[in-house]
C-alpha cells in the first residue's frame, strides 16, 4: 500500500528516522522543520525525540520488525541514521518494497562495514590514505609491528561503534591492541580481521556530503573530538563533541573534493554500486594535504548536531532527491557563524556506566537563545528525563564567532545536572587556536 501522501498530494509527508541517538534526534529535528512534513517517527528514538515526533520502540537493528511496521504504517521516506542496519542490508530490503530510503545498500555500506575493503578501494583508485596491511593472524600482525615500529595504528576491520581504533605510541601498546582485538575479541566479530596502518601526524576533520551516487552536495565542515578526556587523552569514544565549520578543512576543501570525493564516487559507480545517502570522510590534514582515515556510510555523531544547527535550507527535499537517485539541489544555505556541540556523558563511558539518573536543568536551558539540547541516551518518564546511555546529551549552541559559540555552549552545559556527569571542557580548542580566539 503506497503512502497516503502519494495517493493524496495535499497530505504532508511521513518520515521514519531509524536510530535512537543524538544524530537521529538532530536529523529528525531538521526534517520536522520542513513545511512538507506532517509526522516524524523514530525507531527506537529516545526521550528527546518524543519532543519532535513519535517513538515506535523498534530497535534500529531489528530489520524484520522495521519492515513489518512499515508495511502497516506506510511512510514517504526512511532516513537511516546508524551504520549497523545499513551494513545488514536495510536499505536493500526497503527499496525492494518500493520505499524511498536515504542510506546506501549493503554493498555501499561496506565502505564502513569493512575497513580493509575501503582501504583496498582507495589504494586501487589512488586516493590518499595511510599505507596499510591487513591481518587475520594475530601472530603475523605482531611480527609486522615489531618490524615496522611505532607510532602505528591498529584498527578492528568491522563495526565497533567508533571505538575499534587504537593509536599506539609503542610496539608494546600495539601488541596489546592486537591481543585485545583479535584474541580477547573486545569488539566481537569486528576484530577477527584487523588493519594496521601508518600513523599520520596532523589535524583531523570531518567532511560529509549527500550523494545520489553520481552527484553530491557538501555539508558544512566539522571537527570531532574522539578521546574521552581533555587534551585528547584517554580511550576513543563515539565522540565527545564537535564544532562547525572547521577552519583546517575550510582551507583545503577543493583538495578533498578533487583528490578524494570525486574519485571515490566514480569508483563506486564503476563497481556498479548505486550509492544513495551520505559519504562521511574522516580526514587527517597533513601540511595542508588531506588523507583519508576512515570512510563512513552515514552522518557523523556528534558532527550532525552542530552541522544541522547552522543549516538554513530545507533538508527534506535533498534527502528525497538523493533517495530517488536524482539529486537536483546544487547547494545548501548556512548561517554565518559557528556552532558547537558538547557531549554530556555518563560516568564510566566509554566503559561500563549506570543508567536511570535524573537529569535536571533542561527547562532552564530551553529558555536560552541559540541553544538546543539534542538527546542521545535518555528516556522520558512522567515528564522527566533520565539517563539511558553512555552519551546522554549533545548540548549545541550557535554564535557569530567560534569563541562566542563555545562560551554559550558551556554556559548551557553548566546549567544541566545529573549524577556522574562527565564532559570535556576543551571542545573546539584547535579551531580557537587556529582562529586566534583561544
Amino acid at each position: 500500500m503506497p503512502p497516503a501522501s502519494i495517493l493524496f498530494p495535499e497530505v504532508v509527508m511521513r518520515v521514519l528516522v531509524v536510530g535512537g541517538g543524538g544524530r537521529e534526534h538532530a536529523l529528525g529535528w531538521a526534517v520536522s522543520r520542513s513545511m512538507d512534513v506532517g509526522k516524524v517517527f523514530f525507531a527506537p528514538g529516545n526521550g528527546g525525540t518524543e519532543l519532535v515526533g513519535e517513538n515506535i520502540g523498534i530497535s534500529a537493528e531489528d530489520l524484520d520488525g522495521l519492515v513489518f511496521w512499515i508495511k502497516g504504517n506506510p511512510v514517504d521516506l526512511v532516513v537511516v541514521g546508524p551504520e549497523a542496519p545499513l551494513v545488514a542490508g536495510l536499505g536493500d530490503r526497503l527499496r525492494d518494497m518500493g520505499i524511498r530510503v536515504f542510506g546506501p545498500g549493503r554493498d555501499g555500506a561496506m565502505l564502513e562495514g569493512s575497513k580493509s575493503y575501503a582501504k583496498r578501494i582507495m589504494k586501487e583508485e589512488g586516493i590518499p590514505t595511510a599505507d596499510f596491511e591487513v591481518f587475520e593472524d594475530p601472530e603475523a600482525a605482531k611480527r609486522y609491528v615489531k618490524d615496522k615500529g611505532a607510532p602505528i595504528v591498529v584498527k578492528a576491520d568491522g563495526l565497533a561503534a567508533g571505538k575499534g581504533v587504537t593509536v599506539c605510541q609503542s610496539v608494546e601498546e600495539a601488541i596489546s591492541a592486537i591481543d585485545r582485538t583479535m584474541v580477547q575479541r573486545v569488539f566481537g566479530e569486528a576484530g577477527k580481521r584487523i588493519v594496521i596502518e601508518d600513523f599520520l601526524e596532523g589535524e583531523e576533520g570531518s567532511y560529509i556530503c549527500i550523494t545520489d551516487g553520481k552527484n553530491y552536495i557538501p555539508m558544512a565542515s566539522s571537527q570531532d573530538h574522539k578521546r574521552v578526556f581533555d587534551g585528547d587523552k584517554g580511550p576513543n569514544t563515539g565522540g565527545m563533541g564537535a564544532y562547525s565549520p572547521a577552519p583546517v578543512l575550510e582551507e583545503c576543501k577543493d583538495k578533498v573534493e578533487e583528490r578524494i570525493l570525486k574519485p571515490l564516487i566514480s569508483a563506486l559507480e564503476k563497481r556498479g554500486i548505486d550509492y544513495r545517502g551520505v559519504i562521511y570522510l574522516g580526514l587527517m590534514i597533513v601540511d595542508g594535504d588531506p588523507y583519508v582515515l576512515e570512510i563512513n556510510c552515514r552522518f557523523g555523531d556528534p558532527e550532525t548536531q552542530p552541522i544541522v544547527f547552522r543549516l538554513e535550507s530545507d533538508l527534506l527535499p535533498v534527502l528525497l532527491e538523493a533517495s530517488e537517485g536524482d539529486l537536483k539541489t546544487k547547494e545548501l544555505k548556512w548561517r554565518d557563524g559557528y556552532s558547537v556541540c558538547v557531549v554530556m556523558a555518563s560516568k564510566g563511558y566509554p566503559g561500563k556506566y549506570e543508567r536511570g539518573k535524573l537529569i535536571e536543568g533542561l527547562e532552564e536551558v530551553e529558555k536560552m537563545e541559540d541553544v538546543y539540547v539534542f538527546h542521545a541516551g535518555t528516556k522520558r518518564e512522567k515528564g522527566k528525563f533520565y539517563t539511558n546511555g553512555g552519551r546522554v546529551l549533545g548540548v549545541t549552541a550557535f554564535g557569530p564567532t567560534l569563541r562566542e559559540a563555545v562560551d554559550r555552549c558551556y554556559s548551557a552545559v553548566e546549567r544541566i545536572r545529573f549524577e556522574g556527569c562527565h564532559y570535556r571542557k576543551d571542545i573546539a580548542w584547535r579551531g580557537l587556536k587556529r582562529l586566534g580566539e583561544g
